[in-house]
This record gives C-alpha cells, sequence and structure tokens, in this order.
C-alpha cells in the first residue's frame, strides 16, 4: 500500500513536498516514482529514484525545480516542488516499481491514491 500526502493549493512560485509511506512490500527493493495526472489528460512520468536513492531521473518539465527522495528507514519517498506553475496543477501519484525506476508508468507495480496540487496565479 502507498499513501501519498502533502499536496494543496499554492500560488505561482510556491513550493509544496509531498510524501508517500509504503507498507506491506520490502520498500527498500523497489524504486519508485511520481506520476501526475491532470483532468482529462494522461498519467505523465515526473520523477523516479532507484532503490539505492544513488540515481533519480526527472521529466524535462520539472528538471531543476523538483527533487525526488527517500528514506528507507522510513519507507517514505518524497518530492519536492519549488518554482511551481500552473502546468504543474494535477493529482500526483506514487509508484513502486520492483525494477530500475523506470519512466514508463506501465512497469509499476503498485499505486498509491493521489494527491492534488493546484497552482494558481
Amino acid at each position: 500500500q502507498l499513501q501519498a500526502s502533502g499536496g494543496g493549493a499554492v500560488q505561482t512560485g510556491g513550493s509544496l513536498r509531498l510524501s508517500c509511506v509504503a507498507s506491506g512490500f520490502d520498500f527498500s527493493d523497489y524504486g519508485m516514482g511520481w506520476f501526475r495526472q491532470a483532468p482529462g489528460k494522461g498519467r505523465d512520468f515526473v520523477a523516479a529514484v532507484t532503490w539505492s536513492g544513488g540515481s533519480t531521473y526527472y521529466a524535462d518539465s520539472v528538471k531543476g525545480r523538483f527533487t525526488i527522495s527517500r528514506d528507507n528507514a522510513k519507507n517514505t519517498v518524497y518530492l519536492q516542488m519549488n518554482s511551481l506553475k500552473i502546468e504543474d496543477t494535477a493529482k500526483y501519484y506514487c509508484a513502486a516499481d520492483k525494477g530500475w525506476a523506470t519512466r514508463d508508468k506501465d512497469e509499476y507495480d503498485y499505486w498509491g491514491q493521489g494527491t492534488q496540487v493546484t497552482v494558481s496565479s
């Protein structure tokens, strides 16, 4: 099970930190990813981190503004989002990948319920 939290409403240029707590599987064996889905659109890759935290990957649209990290002792993955833009508005989902932490959402094994992020001017 994955439980995401930390979403909310923020103005452009603001920051939010999303958290996702895992349970029911061996968190440290899984790559973790964040995806987002805006109304009427598909679920897009945002960021991913390998099981050890040693490698991270980002969508071009968030590179330099978002940072993914994890704490295996707390079974938690984070997404620090800075310099938020209106186009970042979406529901954000965390997911667990038994493989490497791919950009392909179809490779992920477990999904959280999502947390809404709304950015306004």
